[in-house]
């Protein structure tokens, strides 16, 4: 029948109860751990799913096929092998989040007009490539909007937010409803602030960070870089706007590939953006 089931979910020293829908399978039960343990899970392990068996006085491993018809318990082990993050991206896979690029950063953000460039030029490179873009402002009511030099024709949300993450109800709404969402390219302000709390968050759901360096700033250099280091650290790769681009592409004999390359021959003259402090 229908209705939920009560599921009792173990991680490391901690256990909840909590339910999933009757006949609910693996990636359900996955998508409920990262919702109660989001915080503690490193998502760049591997881990496997096993359930506590009667029959045995033990956990065994998930068998295949498993579905949730009766009460159980589960727990979620990681393994000692670390996963390598590739940072390989496609246009099918990927999603673009543009942070609070807004009127009344513009005196305060170190280098604010070089990120709009190198900013609107990532826009017009997900236009071309058919890839969504997430737009949030923070309290843009106090803040503005997002400046003029930005185009979000065709952004699939732009949201007002007082929250430093991005990642809001109607944000994981919309990442759920796009199917094969691997990657997220992450550029806005502040790096040391907005652009961190968005990556840890995104990370703890699963989901690959690119932040681009050369589309993201503070008022202080020393916070930009610092923030940029640890999040490297996390697994969280730190790239530039033509890599990702030409990433995207990956191929001259992309149908896109002239108009791609178009637009990183337009880019801005490096700045003070890129130095250390």
């Amino acid at each position: 029948g229908g209705g939920s089931v009560p599921v009792l979910f173990c991680f490391s020293v901690f256990a909840r109860p909590s339910s999933v829908p009757h006949g609910a399978g693996y990636e359900l039960l996955i998508q409920k751990f990262l919702s109660l343990y989001g915080d503690q899970i490193d998502m760049h392990r591997k881990f496997v799913v096993q359930l506590f068996a009667e029959e045995w006085s033990q956990y065994i491993d998930l068998p295949k096929g498993f579905l949730v018809n009766e009460r159980c318990k589960v727990r979620l082990v990681p393994l000692q092998i670390q996963i390598t993050t590739l940072g390989n991206l496609t246009p099918s896979s990927t999603i673009f989040f543009c942070c609070d690029m807004q009127e009344r950063f513009r005196p305060a953000i170190k280098y604010f007009g070089d990120i709009i460039s190198v900013g609107q030029r990532l826009l017009q490179g997900a236009r071309l490539l058919g890839i969504p873009v997430i737009v949030t402002e923070q309290y843009p009511k106090g803040l503005g909007s997002t400046v003029q030099e930005i185009d979000l024709t065709g952004a699939k949300l732009v949201l007002p937010k007082t929250k430093f993450s991005m990642v809001l109800p109607e944000v994981e709404a919309a990442l759920a409803e796009i199917p094969g969402v691997r990657s997220v390219v992450l550029f806005g302000v502040e790096t040391h602030v907005c652009i961190q709390q968005t990556a840890l968050e995104l990370i703890g759901r699963g989901l690959e960070v690119h932040i681009v360096a050369d589309a993201t700033s503070s008022r202080s250099m020393m916070d930009r870089m610092f923030a940029l280091e640890r999040l490297a650290r996390t697994g969280i790769i730190v790239t530039t706007s033509e890599a990702i681009l030409l990433q995207l592409v990956a191929d001259k004999e992309h149908p896109k590939f002239k108009e791609i390359q178009n637009l990183i021959k337009a880019s801005a003259p490096e700045s003070g953006l890129l130095s250390k402090v």
